[in-house]
Formats: C-alpha cells, sequence, structure tokens
C-alpha cells in the first residue's frame, strides 16, 4: 500500500514537472492535482505575504501588463510566485518593485479549479482578473491551466489578463489590496461548513463583509452563489445586516452578464446541473460610504 503511494506521488511529480516547460500547450490533467475538497483556513498554511499592498510585485503574475518604468519601493517587495509557493520573503537588499499599467479589479475568492476564471478572460478583456485559492495542488492546477491557454494563443493574446495566487483570504485580503481597488468579488460554492461549531469558517461573516466593504468600491458587486439553500440564507442574512451592502434587484441580477457564466462556468455549477440541483445567486452593491463630519459638536453657551 505504501508503496502505490509513493508510485502515485513520484507519477504526479513527474507529470508536474513535464509540464513546466516554457512552451507547453498541454492542458493539464485534473487527476495529477487531486486535494482534499476541504482546507482549515485557521490553520497555519507556511504562506508568505506582503505586508501592504504596496510591497506586492504582481509581474510575474501579468507579465504582459508590466509598465516600462519600474518604481523604487521603500521596503522590499514580495513576488507573487513567492507567495504562490509558499516560499520565504525576498531579501531585504532587494528595493525594485515591478509596477502593472492597471490594478487587479476582480477577484475570484476560492476559485477551485479555474474555470470561472477561465471563462471571465474573454468577457472582460480589459481587466485583471485575480484567483485565490488556499490548497496547494489545485493552485498548482489553474496555474499550469493559465500558463497552457496563453501558449496556445500566443498570436492572440488572450488569457493574459487572469492570474492565480495562492492565499488565504480570510485572514490577509487587505494585505493585497487597497481601500476601493476592486470592483467585483466572486463567491461561488463556497465551503458549507454544515456543523454549527464549523460556521466561523465561512467565508461570508460581519467581520469578512467589513473586509469586502474594505477593499470593493462604492457601486462595485459581490456576488454569491451556491446550491444550499441554508448557506444562501446565511449569506443574505450577513450581507443584509451590514450597512456598506445592499442587495441588487432580481431585474437587475438577471441583466448581468457575470451572473449567467457564474452559474454555467464554475465546476462546482456544471457538477449541481448535472445532478439538476439548483442554484440560488444573490448579488451585493457596495454602497457609499456616509459623509464624515469631523467638526466636533458644539456645546452651547
Amino acid at each position: 500500500m505504501a508503496g502505490d503511494k509513493r508510485n502515485k506521488r513520484q507519477k504526479r511529480e513527474d507529470y508536474r514537472a513535464a509540464l513546466q516547460e516554457e512552451a507547453s500547450t498541454e492542458l493539464p490533467r485534473k487527476k495529477f492535482y487531486r486535494q482534499r475538497a476541504h482546507a482549515n483556513p485557521f490553520s497555519d498554511h507556511h504562506l508568505a505575504y506582503p505586508p501592504s499592498p504596496d510591497h506586492m510585485d504582481w509581474s510575474s503574475l501579468y507579465p504582459d501588463y508590466v509598465a516600462e518604468e519600474s518604481q523604487e519601493g521603500e521596503a522590499p517587495p514580495v513576488k507573487a510566485s513567492s507567495v504562490a509557493d509558499g516560499q520565504e520573503i525576498e531579501s531585504a537588499a532587494q528595493k525594485l518593485i515591478k509596477r502593472l499599467t492597471q490594478d487587479v479589479e476582480v477577484a475570484d475568492i476560492g476559485c477551485g479549479f479555474g474555470g470561472l476564471l477561465i471563462a471571465l478572460a474573454p468577457a472582460m478583456p480589459q481587466t485583471l482578473v485575480l484567483g485565490l485559492e488556499i490548497r496547494v495542488s489545485v493552485t498548482q492546477f489553474v496555474e499550469d491551466r493559465i500558463k497552457a491557454l496563453r501558449a496556445q494563443s500566443q498570436e492572440q493574446k488572450l488569457y493574459r489578463n487572469i492570474a492565480v495566487l495562492r492565499a488565504n483570504t480570510m485572514k490577509f485580503m487587505p494585505n493585497f489590496f487597497r481601500k476601493g481597488q476592486l470592483s467585483k468579488i466572486f463567491i461561488c460554492f463556497p465551503d458549507p461548513h454544515f456543523k454549527t461549531r464549523k460556521h466561523k469558517q465561512r467565508i461570508v461573516s460581519t467581520t469578512l463583509n467589513s473586509e469586502y466593504a474594505y477593499v470593493v468600491r462604492p457601486g462595485g458587486i459581490v456576488y454569491t452563489i451556491t446550491d444550499v439553500p441554508d448557506l444562501h440564507g446565511w449569506m443574505v442574512q450577513h450581507f443584509d445586516a451590514h450597512s456598506s451592502f445592499e442587495r441588487v434587484s432580481e431585474e437587475e441580477q438577471e441583466a448581468d452578464p457575470c451572473v449567467a457564466i457564474m452559474r454555467s462556468e464554475t465546476e462546482e455549477g456544471k457538477k449541481v446541473e448535472r445532478n439538476s440541483g439548483q442554484k440560488h445567486v444573490a448579488l451585493f452593491r457596495r454602497l457609499e460610504d456616509p459623509p464624515f463630519d469631523d467638526e466636533p459638536d458644539k456645546m452651547e453657551q
């Protein structure tokens, strides 16, 4: 039995190594990237992350969008590849941060095997879209998938606007994105964590919704979809209770082209379709912040 496990592990490693060739156009096969469906977001996953968004070097993820002139940073950057691979932060001696011509604007939290990312690439060709995934093997699959698709479309230069990053958004989302940076967040078929004692691990909560409110600009949209009625009710309840969000009307929701993509292109969505299940969708708009009165109240004389 132990020998079989070692052989399977070796086959996976050999297969992945073969795909690392620069010009490989072969799409990866999921069977070589299988991993447990659930990951504990409170565990120490040995992730490296930037101390602030200004320390993040996105150039390895979006090389076609690197600005001609880089800027000097006051602190060392963290390469995107280092974050994805769980390697240590670069030496403090390196201070050149490669800036992009535009910011990442769309985040797919828990992107899984990348179905939504791949579908959004041609639908939003002028927008940088990032998939965030905590599982190592699944992140590697999406990375290899994007690499192969880019190689297949050298002339058309497709799929240059999407990338994947291994990260724990429950802990470190504000480390990657500035206030109001994002226009859209997708939360597609998240882990329902059915047991009451596990509800604190749900990706939608009072605390996390405040972080979404921080990184999403006013007018931006948070998209949610699940096949679990209880989880759908939970997400609606928590977003409705948050003062920074309002629910988008069903009419506007169904007119949004991203909703159709979200329903049909994710791997979980396709599985629900095969099983004749129901998909529950809810969108929430980021509201304008109330005006801040910085004048102290005057006491009556």
